[in-house]
């Protein structure tokens, strides 16, 4: 197993901020993203790698983790030695638990692009991501038992989904506060490490909340996009005009348009959810309009309508 600079992979030197290092990151997903690179396969393993790279020099346990194995690498290299003969072992285990009331958790989603892909060296120094394997691959070498890991849904709104929310928790009379993401979707799992006592001295495992967004009268969800319906008078869709829309982030106006036919659909960019590792970017809104017909009309309303027939 070859080691991962991912230093280099994020461009940044091994010195850098938090700040400098999120930025790098950024900069460089927003280039290789497959969004704007459909059917580049090359741009998504680019992309795919960028996110490896983050997951962990943008978290304070991995990366502390990791930079120990980088010094004794170097080490390790510098007295003449390869890949293969080092001692990956010491290395074969998760990341730390943090401890205290805010717990810091680790979350993914089985449908994300990343689901399952992370390479062989992230998931047997770091113990893969929620949506993998949770034990040690086994390579050949002697591997050790996983501890267990245990499950618990979590019912949120997709209000909650779209803003990020948190749940309160008592595990072995300790108060937990944890936090569960913008984007979350049914299927995903927040990752708490370590706070459940199976039984042994000191033995701790791993909790996963598995998220169910229920479902909103208001909108239908596909992915990150959202679709709505918009009521409008024949008025406004004959001649046009302004109508006020509900999206989770509050009302919109919408502009329809002169001629605006029933089932017409428009669509409102950046109004939908926040996308689960990128929670500054949205998807969108589709507003699909629903023109009402006027059950009753006044004596001067049909005479016009009659009118309007006559002159077609």
């Amino acid at each position: 197993m070859d080691y991962k600079d991912y230093y280099k992979i994020l461009g940044v030197d091994r010195n850098a901020s938090d700040e400098e290092i999120k930025r790098a990151y950024r900069k460089l997903a927003l280039k290789y993203h497959p969004d704007h690179n459909p059917n580049d396969k090359t741009a998504e393993e680019k992309f795919k790698e960028l996110n490896e790279a983050y997951q962990v020099l943008g978290d304070t346990q991995k990366k502390a983790r990791y930079d120990q194995l980088g010094e004794s690498y170097s080490r390790y290299q510098q007295r003449g030695g390869t890949p293969g003969n080092f001692n990956w072992e010491d290395w074969f285990s998760g990341s730390a638990a943090g401890g205290g009331g805010n717990v810091r958790v680790e979350y993914g989603d089985i449908n994300d692009i990343l689901g399952g892909e992370f390479s062989e060296f992230f998931t047997r120094i770091f113990g893969g991501m929620p949506g993998q394997s949770r034990g040690v691959r086994n390579t050949g070498r002697a591997a050790s038992q996983p501890r267990p890991s245990y499950e618990q849904q979590v019912e949120i709104s997709l209000y909650e989904a779209f803003s990020g929310t948190t749940r309160l928790m008592e595990l072995d009379g300790r108060r937990l506060e944890v936090k569960i993401p913008k984007g979350a979707r049914t299927g995903t799992q927040v990752r708490v490490p370590q706070v459940v006592s199976p039984g042994g001295p000191g033995e701790k495992s791993d909790l996963y909340l598995v998220i169910q967004v229920a479902s909103d009268p208001r909108f239908e969800r596909k992915g990150d996009d959202l679709y709505t319906e918009a009521p409008i008078d024949v008025y406004t869709a004959v001649l046009g005009g302004d109508t006020q829309v509900d999206t989770l982030s509050g009302k919109v106006v919408l502009t329809i348009p002169a001629g605006t036919q029933n089932g017409q659909t428009f669509r409102l960019a950046g109004r939908g959810m926040p996308k689960l590792k990128q929670p500054d970017h949205h998807g969108d809104l589709f507003v699909r309009v629903k023109v009402l017909i006027p059950r009753q009309l006044s004596e001067k309303q049909r005479s016009l309508f009659q009118e309007l027939a006559h002159t077609k």
